[in-house]
């Protein structure tokens, strides 16, 4: 299904610098799954309605509803500095001209 010349090719048109061991390997990798995709063509989906979920009574979205948020007390105090109501973090920026 696949050879060591279309590994080469995925390779140089990804970039990727490969030993000779390493396509070796990755030519059966890639020939591995390729196998499955084809036995995965094999499945029998004739009268199978195409959809977005595997259960079609399933809504995974909640209803866009307010909800109450936390108290400012609660949630600084999981902080392991607070400085004037706000959670502080080390300045990682140089200023300018640094």
């Amino acid at each position: 299904m696949i050879d060591k010349q279309k590994t080469l090719h995925t390779a140089r048109i990804a970039r990727l610098e490969l030993s000779d061991s390493e396509v070796d390997a990755y030519t059966a990798q890639l020939g591995s799954i390729l196998s499955y995709v084809a036995l995965l063509d094999t499945a029998g989906t004739a009268g199978v309605e195409p959809t977005c979920y595997t259960a079609p009574s399933h809504d995974p979205l909640r209803d866009d509803a307010e909800q109450p948020s936390l108290e400012p007390g609660v949630t600084l105090r999981n902080g392991p500095v607070v400085k004037k109501g706000h959670f502080a973090v080390p300045k990682i920026i140089n200023q300018a001209g640094s």
